[in-house]
């Protein structure tokens, strides 16, 4: 009896995301749509908050304009993406209104499966898009976020694919973003839900711990029907399995996918040389590393981690972030860490290691979780934690979106001088600043995409780093004209502060000395923090707000700035009771450790 396996490839979505920091453009899509559409996969992945993130930031694309020509290139196959519930691809909450609006427009645009997850797998997160995609005529996804915890039972999961298949569902996925899952635990799980709940069940394993091919046997094994894989070219490592080799694993058997295998060979070399011209995006945590089953740091975390730590001069302690890591979420009451909830525990361990002191600060975000504003926490949280970051604020006990008010008028409203369209709203919706930056810049035409430089190792073009916002000059120099990104800035230490730029898309680390202790903050004139009344921030970032204005009265540990960091807001407040005599600052301004911002006059 036939026990067919479909597949879903990865390749134009969560592959490139896992290896080269999302950075594949459409134009290296497109020549090899048509093969892609004559494979047979049950669905390509194609659509994601990252895609859509590096679109408008760093590609300079119109995400729903590459969902569009994808749509008409590709009209045998699905298209598919994956939805953060009522985060939709940001990193908040959003209103009803905006999700049932964004949900009908990617449906409209080209998208026919909706893989629906929440980051605390709290099923209340999921209704109103589970809902907007039935409406919509398209397969709606539940999604398991899979973890290990005291609270991350078989049980559990089984419970929530329950509820989810109440919801209206029509399949559910076992989500494994970190590569956790080991072979007979996805055997139990599989057989579990297939005995308890009617739905397909889809299983999506990263294999970072060298496991996935393994836990995707033993999941069809037990019932499991779909698989996803990617690409051999994009695939092992942080990505997942390889799409041939697990054809080519069920070849001949029961569980035959049907799939072309020499047709899929083809696709694999056409990546392949693709994938070369983006070798200094390359992830340097692509091989096999089962400390994940420790750290349990998916792998796109991972390299997130260590281009944070190198932008402070700290790469040599991300070893001691990845032991706070697991303290961190223990202490947040075990979310699963995808996003965004693992930027939220990532970024908080960073802060503690480099502060030496845990939660000397704490991320806005971390302060918004405890309150409740993501949902309802899997396990207990620390409440001597929670105390500290909110004092006696009431936690929310209902669906964090009941409390936010209808928002598409007001953002139509805040947008409509520059967008085109309902997608343009729903773009600036996503990602604010960004995304009027690329609105702004279309209607200027003035979209700079990352420049495409030769590689002539390899004989190509390759995109220059972005990561981050860089400060970028054009340098004229004996009539040749250069390119320079500073794309981060390390701690000053022993009188030299270390640079990060690319000069014409070439990566280089420049150590500066200063000639006196103003030098380094030549750019801004702004002096070094030496009395108690002088307000500085412990990580380079930039000022989102600035709380106070001079000659306001504060009090100690009152907030007077918040700066953002790692994709994480912060609190700066103020070491002493005083008067604002000056502001160095102002909203957009970038800052680095130790510079004066606020000056407070006891």
């Amino acid at each position: 009896m036939s026990k067919q396996v479909f597949i879903t490839d990865t390749i134009l979505r969560d592959a490139h995301q896992s290896l080269i920091a999302t950075r594949l453009r459409t134009e290296y899509m497109l020549p090899i749509c048509p093969k892609l559409d004559q494979v047979g996969y049950w669905s390509l992945e194609v659509w994601g908050g990252a895609t859509f993130d590096a679109c408008v930031r760093f590609l300079k694309e119109d995400p729903w304009e590459r969902l569009r020509q994808l749509k008409a290139a590709l009209p045998k196959t699905r298209l598919q993406m994956l939805l953060r519930g009522q985060n939709l691809l940001g990193y908040r909450h959003y209103s009803d209104d905006v999700v049932r609006a964004f949900v009908a427009k990617a449906a409209v645009n080209g998208i026919d499966v909706f893989r629906i997850f929440d980051a605390m797998n709290d099923v209340r997160n999921l209704r109103v898009s589970i809902e907007a995609v039935k409406a919509a005529g398209k397969h709606a996804q539940g999604t398991l976020c899979y973890t290990t915890s005291p609270v991350h039972t078989v049980k559990a999961f089984v419970e929530q694919a329950k509820q989810m298949e109440a919801l209206g569902c029509d399949s559910v996925a076992i989500k494994d973003m970190a590569g956790l899952l080991t072979p007979y635990v996805t055997g139990e799980l599989v057989k579990a839900l297939k005995a308890e709940q009617s739905l397909p069940i889809f299983v999506h394993c990263h294999d970072t711990a060298g496991l996935a091919s393994m836990c995707q046997l033993k999941a069809i094994e037990n019932g499991a029907t779909h698989i996803d894989t990617a690409i051999s070219s994009f695939a092992w490592g942080t990505s997942h399995a390889g799409t041939e080799s697990m054809v080519a694993a069920l070849r001949g058997t029961p569980y035959d996918s049907g799939l072309n295998l020499e047709l899929l060979q083809e696709i694999g070399l056409y990546f392949y040389a693709v994938r070369k011209k983006y070798h200094q995006f390359e992830s340097e945590f692509t091989a096999v590393d089962t400390r994940v089953q420790v750290n349990q740091v998916p792998g796109g975390m991972m390299s997130n981690l260590a281009n944070q730590l190198k932008e402070q001069g700290a790469l040599s302690r991300i070893n001691e972030v990845f032991a706070e890591i697991p303290r961190v979420r223990e202490d947040l009451g075990f979310p699963p860490l995808v996003t965004p909830t693992s930027q939220i525990v990532g970024s908080q361990a960073v802060f503690n290691v480099l502060a030496g002191e845990r939660y000397k600060t704490i991320t806005n975000e971390v302060k918004l979780y405890l309150q409740g504003r993501y949902g309802k926490a899997p396990g207990v949280v620390s409440e001597t934690l929670r105390k500290q970051a909110i004092g006696s604020e009431e936690v929310i006990e209902v669906r964090p979106a009941d409390l936010i008010k209808p928002e598409m008028a007001k953002l139509r409203e805040e947008i409509s001088l520059l967008a085109k369209s309902e997608e343009d709203v729903l773009t600036y919706a996503m990602f604010p600043d960004i995304g009027r930056k690329f609105l702004e810049e279309r209607a200027e035409g003035s979209l700079k995409p990352e420049v495409l430089l030769p590689a002539p190792e390899f004989g190509g073009l390759c995109p220059v780093p972005g990561e981050g916002v860089p400060t970028e000059f054009i340098i004229d120099v004996h009539g040749e004209t250069y390119r320079v990104d500073i794309t981060g800035v390390g701690v000053k230490t022993d009188g030299k502060r270390h640079f990060y730029l690319s000069l014409d898309g070439m990566p280089e680390e420049v150590v500066f000395e200063p000639l006196n202790q103003f030098v380094s903050g030549a750019a801004n004139k702004r002096k070094q923090a030496s009395g108690p009344g002088d307000v500085s921030t412990s990580m380079p970032g930039n000022i989102v707000d600035v709380l106070v204005k001079e000659g306001d009265k504060v009090k100690v540990g009152q907030a007077l700035l918040i700066t953002e960091a790692m994709k994480m807001e912060t609190e700066v407040q103020a070491p002493i009771a005083g008067t604002v005599k000056t502001i160095h600052i102002g909203k957009g301004d970038r800052v680095t450790p130790g510079e004066v911002l606020i000056e407070i006059e006891a």
